[in-house]
C-alpha cells in the first residue's frame, strides 16, 4: 500500500510539473511570436524589411521551408542579403532571401537544359544560356520596383490633394495619412497604412517617412518627407506646403513626359543597335550552323571573340543608355 502511495504521489506530481511546463512554454512561444511581430515595426529598419521573408503557416509546416529557413539564416548577415531585401521590399514581393537564391539557381538550371537541349544542341551554349537565366530574377525585380515606383510617383499629386482637403477639413496628420491608406489605389494606400502602423506602434513620424522612403525612393517623396518634417520643427500651414508642392509635382510629371517622348526615339535605337547583332548570330547558327558553329567550337579563338563583342554591345548600350537619360 506504502509503495502504490509513493508511485501515484510521484505520478502526480510528474503530471503537475508537465502541465506546468506546457503552460510556461506555451507562454513563453506565444511571448515570443508576439516580441517577433512587434519587433517588425519597432526595431530598426532592416527588422522592417524582414516582415517581407515571413512564409505562412503551412509553408513553413513542410520540408521546403525548413530548408528556406537554413538557407535563410545562413545568408541572413551577408551584405548581398540586405541590398536583396531592400529590393525585394522595393518591389513588394512576399519573397525571403533564400527563396530569392533559390530561383536565381533555378532559372540558371532551367536555362542550361533549355539553352543545351532545344535551342544550341550543345553544353557549351547552354553553359551560356544557364549563365545567362542567372540574372532573370534580378530582371523581373528590377522591372517590378521600376513599375511600383513610376505608379506611386503618378499618384503621388492626387495622393496630395487628397492629404490637403483632409487637413483643411480638420484632419491631423496621422488621420490625413489614415484616409490616404483608405481612399488611395495600390501602392500608396499600402504605404501609407504602413507608415500609420509604424508611427501607432511608437516610431517617430520622421523615422515612418524615412522607411517609406526607402521603400519607394522617390525624389518627389523627398521633398514631400522634408515639407512635412519641418513643418513639424517650426510650424506653418501645411495644408499650402502640400498643395505648393503638389503643383510643382504635376508641372515635373509633366516635364517627365516630354523628355520621355523626346528621347525615345534614342532609347529604341539603343535596343535595336544592341540586339540585332545577337538576334542576327542565333539566326546564322540556325540557317547555317556549319559556318556559325565553328565560332562556338573554337575555344581559342572563337570564345574570345564572343567575349569581346559582348563586352562592347553592353558598352556601347551603356553608353546610349547614358546618353538619352537626361537629368532634370
Amino acid at each position: 500500500m506504502g509503495i502504490e502511495l509513493i508511485i501515484a504521489g510521484v505520478a502526480g506530481i510528474m503530471a503537475v510539473a508537465i502541465l506546468i511546463f506546457g503552460v510556461v512554454s506555451l507562454r513563453s512561444e506565444r511571448q515570443t511570436e508576439v516580441e517577433e511581430r512587434l519587433g517588425r515595426y519597432t526595431s530598426e529598419y532592416s527588422s522592417l524589411l524582414a516582415q517581407f521573408e515571413e512564409a505562412n503557416d503551412e509553408r513553413l509546416a513542410n520540408e521546403p521551408g525548413a530548408i528556406t529557413q537554413r538557407l535563410d539564416s545562413a545568408l541572413a548577415d551577408r551584405e548581398f542579403a540586405k541590398k536583396w531585401r531592400t529590393q525585394l521590399a522595393r518591389a513588394d514581393l512576399k519573397l525571403t532571401v533564400g527563396e530569392y537564391f533559390a530561383l536565381h539557381i533555378i532559372a540558371g538550371i532551367a536555362t542550361f537544359f533549355v539553352g543545351w537541349l532545344l535551342i544550341f544542341g550543345n553544353p557549351i551554349g547552354g553553359a551560356v544560356a544557364g549563365f545567362a537565366g542567372l540574372f532573370f530574377p534580378r530582371f523581373y525585380v528590377a522591372r517590378k520596383q521600376g513599375q511600383r515606383l513610376r505608379s506611386f510617383e503618378g499618384q503621388l499629386p492626387d495622393t496630395l490633394s487628397l492629404w490637403v482637403n483632409a487637413l483643411r477639413s480638420g484632419y491631423s496628420v496621422l488621420q490625413a495619412m489614415e484616409a490616404i491608406g483608405r481612399e488611395s489605389p495600390d501602392p500608396t494606400s499600402t504605404e501609407f497604412k504602413r507608415v500609420v502602423q509604424e508611427v501607432q506602434l511608437g516610431i517617430p513620424m520622421e523615422a515612418a517617412l524615412d522607411h517609406l522612403l526607402v521603400r519607394l525612393p522617390s525624389e518627389d517623396m523627398d521633398l514631400v518627407n522634408t515639407a512635412v518634417n519641418i513643418q513639424r520643427e517650426v510650424g506653418g500651414n501645411l495644408a499650402e506646403i502640400l498643395e505648393s508642392i503638389s503643383h510643382t509635382i504635376r508641372d515635373r510629371i509633366k516635364l517627365k513626359g516630354e523628355i520621355r517622348v523626346l528621347t525615345s526615339q534614342g532609347r529604341v535605337t539603343g535596343w535595336i543597335i544592341s540586339g540585332l547583332p545577337i538576334l542576327l548570330t542565333v539566326f546564322l547558327y540556325f540557317v547555317s550552323p556549319d559556318y556559325t558553329g565553328r565560332l562556338v567550337e573554337n575555344r581559342l579563338c572563337g570564345w574570345p571573340m564572343i567575349g569581346v563583342g559582348l563586352g562592347l554591345i553592353g558598352s556601347g548600350a551603356a553608353v546610349i543608355q547614358k546618353i538619352v537619360n537626361i537629368e532634370y
